[in-house]
């Protein structure tokens, strides 16, 4: 390790999804000390958290894999150089001292470190809800944003709002065990990989373009919605047992937008090396924007590589930018 001053991290990581999680691995790969930093009190971000049962395509390797097997792998592929792990801690500010090291203040503790990776995905995030009166009512109590255990929705009438991707691969993962499935979507345009809206199409899901959702009602538990058709106003009723909402996120950076950093849409601009406006500090994953830029897995898992490649030449002039092959290394 780099780090001679145990209490310092050569590299701290905000963010525990894929992106960090990888990062943190690369980052022992390459000799780095490693903190992450989480707010959520579990590893995994978002796959973790709202799509443990989803699962995940375009990874490389992976023909699919479930989210919750994606971030088992994940965890003990970066435990094997032993980073800090800091959940449940809320980012507050970032400062850095005469001596260049960079304090990171969380609403439990402060950690220091040599440089930073930002890898916090989409910031702090919660899904859109219905924009119906009663609707929170129904929340838990057969209305889902998220799914978290397909067991729950296993034999029953579903019906799925939304034509993302999030909507379209929950139709094609529930068709399977549910009694029925609906698809509402206020477009005929989904977007969402073409395979998957193939899939859907070509399966048991009833799909209804131009049409969202007018009502919701039961008694303690959904039992009917009201839907109608934007074009022609059309309505029709139906029993349901489950609706599951997919109209996308709010997330915000939160405190992370008064570190100094050039942000762009909501996202922090990195240079091709991914690092940011002030040295030390990188980017990658959801949170970084650059020309050309692919929101994946997949894509995240490559900046984060380049990312801390950077950060080791950062700390360290004369280091190789590329260390080479991993399968040439020992470790």
């Amino acid at each position: 390790m780099m780090t001679s001053d145990s209490s310092i991290s050569d590299l701290i990581v905000v963010g525990g999804g894929p992106t960090g999680l990888f990062g943190a691995f690369y980052a022992g790969l390459r000799g780095l000390s490693v903190r992450i930093v989480d707010s959520l009190g579990v590893l995994g971000g978002q796959l973790a958290t709202l799509y443990p049962e989803k699962y995940i395509f375009d990874v490389g390797g992976f023909p699919k894999i479930l989210a919750k097997d994606l971030v088992k792998n994940l965890i003990e592929q970066a435990g094997q150089f032993k980073p800090a792990v800091s959940l449940g801690e809320r980012v507050e500010r970032l400062v850095q001292g005469e001596d260049k090291i960079f304090s990171l203040h969380t609403d439990k503790s402060l950690h220091r470190g040599r440089t930073v990776l930002i890898a916090a995905g989409v910031g702090a995030f919660e899904p859109k809800t219905l924009p119906l009166e009663n609707a929170k009512q129904y929340e838990g109590k057969g209305l889902h944003y998220f799914v978290t255990r397909l067991d729950t929705l296993q034999g029953k009438r579903i019906l799925i709002v939304g034509g993302g991707d999030s909507a379209v691969d929950w139709a094609n993962t529930l068709s399977p065990l549910a009694k029925s499935i609906t698809l509402i979507h206020r477009r005929d345009q989904f977007r969402a990989h073409e395979q998957s809206v193939e899939q859907m199409k070509s399966g048991p899901t009833r799909i209804l373009t131009f049409h969202e959702l007018r009502d919701v009602r039961g008694g303690e538990y959904i039992e009917h919605v009201t839907i109608y058709d934007n074009r022609t106003k059309h309505e029709q009723s139906f029993e349901i047992d489950a609706l599951l909402v997919n109209i996308g996120f709010q997330s915000a950076l939160g405190p992370i937008k008064d570190w100094g950093l050039e942000i762009e849409g909501g996202s922090i601009k990195v240079d091709p090396t991914m690092q940011t406006n002030r040295p030390g500090i990188f980017a990658a994953g959801d949170i970084a924007t650059f020309p050309g830029k692919l929101k994946l897995i997949a894509t995240g898992f490559g900046e984060a590589c380049t990312a801390v490649n950077f950060a080791k030449h950062y700390l360290d002039p004369k280091a190789h930018v590329f260390p080479g092959h991993s399968s040439n290394m020992k470790f």
